[in-house]
């Protein structure tokens, strides 16, 4: 079969798994350095791709809530493919809707797993793995149709220094006090309730630390009143930024973090990509299939006999991060910054 030369890599549509896919865009640069790559990703996390050394173009797409308008962005994905003339398409979702756009957009040759229907869509269906394994392989294993064995790469993003200095602007704006430590905490993650410490520990910590140097709490517009109840009364050196940023400010100051404290999350994922000092905090998740990848010192996990249950909401006593106290939380951190 002929080597690829125009191809499409359908990107995962949440920010951890975005940032766990990027080691695909590394390896088919470095496989088909003549290729022109392209990295289709929902709007806004496309941002995150910007910079991106191994695509040469960036197809970012909204999906509309309303069903008329939804619609008819179905038809202009649809368009837009069957415009680039892409001979492959990888596919990192598993969606049926993914692999039916790909076919629809006359991709000849069209590379994914074989679940949720969909094998009548793509010419090379991928057997889901037996084994268990990390995200990150499973994104990987797809590149073995292309002829491309599962690599040593790790998950990437790309800033400039620039933008980092720019960033600094926002904590700057809100008393951060040059060359002080500072230490990020997310409170938050998107899958829901029982992957998050629970919000008076993160509070605790939060004063202790603060002996350390500046605290920056981050979050969306969904964890906004969260945090603010947290942050409330905190002395001003914790500043609350969630809500404030956008993703690729988010992005530039937590590669800034000394350290950052966080629950099984996005932000999570974008520090290990930055390789910023991380303390990952796993209860209802299974590190070994999402933690940051290759960083297993990075994470507590106290592996209760529940866990991992992989439920949004914990239906009993929340022991598996209960168990994880503040002091064995603020001693890992403290480690990274007296380093």
């Amino acid at each position: 079969m002929h080597e690829p030369a125009n191809i499409l890599v359908r990107m995962p549509n949440w920010i951890g798994d975005l940032v766990m896919a990027t080691p695909v865009l590394t390896d088919l640069r470095a496989a088909f350095p003549k290729a022109s790559i392209t990295a289709m990703c929902r709007s806004p996390l496309s941002d995150l791709l910007l910079q991106d050394a191994s695509i040469d173009e960036l197809f970012s797409f909204t999906r509309p809530t309303n069903k008329f308008l939804h619609r008819q962005e179905r038809r202009n994905i649809i368009a837009k493919i069957q415009a680039g003339k892409f001979d492959t398409a990888v596919l990192l979702t598993n969606s049926f809707s993914s692999a039916w756009q790909v076919w629809q957009g006359r991709v000849a040759r069209r590379i994914g797993y074989a679940v949720h229907f969909r094998r009548i869509f793509l010419t090379d269906p991928v057997a889901w793995p037996k084994e268990p394994m990390h995200q990150v392989d499973l994104y990987k294993n797809l590149l073995a149709p292309l002829g491309l064995s599962r690599s040593a790469t790790v998950p990437r993003l790309y800033v400039s220094k620039k933008e980092v200095d720019e960033s600094k602007e926002i904590l700057y704006q809100r008393g951060y006090v040059r060359g002080r430590k500072l230490i990020g905490i997310n409170p938050g993650a998107a899958y829901g309730s029982a992957k998050c410490w629970p919000p008076e520990r993160f509070r605790a910590l939060a004063l202790e630390l603060l002996k350390e140097g500046h605290v920056v709490f981050f979050g969306d517009a969904s964890t906004a009143s969260l945090i603010r109840e947290i942050c409330k009364g905190l002395p001003e050196e914790a500043m609350n930024l969630a809500g404030v940023t956008s993703l690729r400010e988010l992005a530039c100051i937590i590669k800034d973090c000394d350290v950052l404290v966080t629950n099984d999350s996005g932000p999570m994922h974008i520090a290990a990509a930055f390789d910023t000092p991380l303390v990952a905090l796993f209860g209802s998740t299974d590190e070994k299939a999402t933690g940051p990848y290759g960083k297993p010192d990075a994470i507590i996990h106290k592996h209760a006999s529940c866990s991992p249950c992989f439920k949004r909401i914990c239906p009993i006593d929340f022991r598996c991060m209960k168990e994880i106290s503040v002091e064995e939380v603020a001693e890992k951190a403290k480690g990274f910054l007296h380093v």
